[in-house]
C-alpha cells in the first residue's frame, strides 16, 4: 500500500474505546482511508494490541513505546526485538506521558535502527526536540505538553514552536521530518501544520474518541 502526503500518526493510547475490538476497528477504519485514498495513515495500538492489529492491516503499525533493552532479562519492559517481532514498522519514543532520559532515547532509536524500525521521537520543547535530533531518528514530533488531549490546537495557541522546531531540527539533521500534536482535531489544524513547515501531525483524542472516527479521518486528510 503506497502512501501520500503528510504523516497522519494515530496514537491509541489506552483509551476505553480501544479496548478489546475496538483497537483493531479503529485500524480497520483507518486502513480503508489509506486504502482508498492513499492517505499516510499509521496507528499505534495499546501494547496488548500490537501484534494483533499488526497482523490485520496493511497500514503501518506503531508501538506506543519501546524501552533500552536488548532481548534478556527485564520483566515488565517492551524492547524493540519484541516489537519488531510483533509486526510492528516503528514506535514512538519519549512520549510526554512515558518520557525516558535522553541517553535512553538515544538507545532507544539506535536499537531500533538496527531492527528497520521507524522512529518518532516526541519533544516537548524546542530545545529538547534540537538535543534529541543529535540521535537522527526518523520523525521528531513536538507537543506542548500543556495542549494534550485539549480543544486547541498547537497550530493555533503557539504556532511558532512549530516552525521553530522545524529550523532547529533541520539545522541538525536535514533528513529528520518533523510532526507536531497537541490538540489538533481536524484537516484545518493539520494544513497550518504543513504550512508551518511540518511533514505531518500526531494526534490521539481527536480521533480516537470522536463519535465518527471515519468522519474525523477524512477530514484530517482533505486538505492534505
Amino acid at each position: 500500500m503506497s502512501a501520500k502526503g503528510p504523516a497522519i500518526i494515530i496514537n491509541f493510547k489506552v483509551y476505553s474505546e480501544i479496548e478489546g475490538e475496538g483497537s483493531l476497528r479503529l485500524a480497520r477504519i483507518c486502513n480503508d482511508i489509506a486504502d482508498e485514498t492513499g492517505a499516510n495513515l499509521v496507528v499505534c495500538p495499546p501494547m496488548t494490541e500490537l501484534s494483533y492489529v499488526a497482523d490485520q492491516v496493511e497500514i503501518p503499525v506503531y508501538s506506543q513505546n519501546v524501552d533500552p533493552r536488548k532481548p534478556g532479562s527485564g520483566t515488565g519492559f517492551v524492547t524493540p526485538s519484541l516489537v519488531r517481532s510483533a509486526g510492528a514498522n516503528g514506535t514512538l519514543i519519549n512520549h510526554s506521558e512515558h518520557k525516558q532520559p535522553a541517553d535512553a532515547v538515544g538507545s532507544c532509536v539506535s536499537l531500533c535502527k538496527d531492527l528497520g524500525l521507524v522512529t518518532c521521537v516526541c519533544a516537548d520543547t524546542v530545545a529538547i526536540a534540537k538535543d534529541l535530533a543529535i540521535f537522527s531518528p526518523d520523525y521528531i514530533a513536538v507537543e506542548p505538553p500543556e495542549l494534550i488531549g485539549g480543544d486547541i490546537s498547537v497550530t493555533t495557541a503557539n504556532p511558532a514552536i512549530v516552525s521553530d522546531t522545524v529550523d532547529a531540527v533541520k539545522s541538525v539533521d536535514k533528513g529528520i521530518k518533523v510532526l507536531c500534536g497537541a490538540g489538533v482535531k481536524n484537516g484545518k489544524d493539520v494544513r497550518k501544520a504543513v504550512d508551518l513547515g511540518a511533514e505531518g501531525v500526531l494526534l490521539a483524542s481527536g480521533v480516537v474518541k470522536a463519535s465518527n472516527p471515519d468522519a474525523v479521518i477524512r477530514d484530517l486528510i482533505r486538505d492534505v
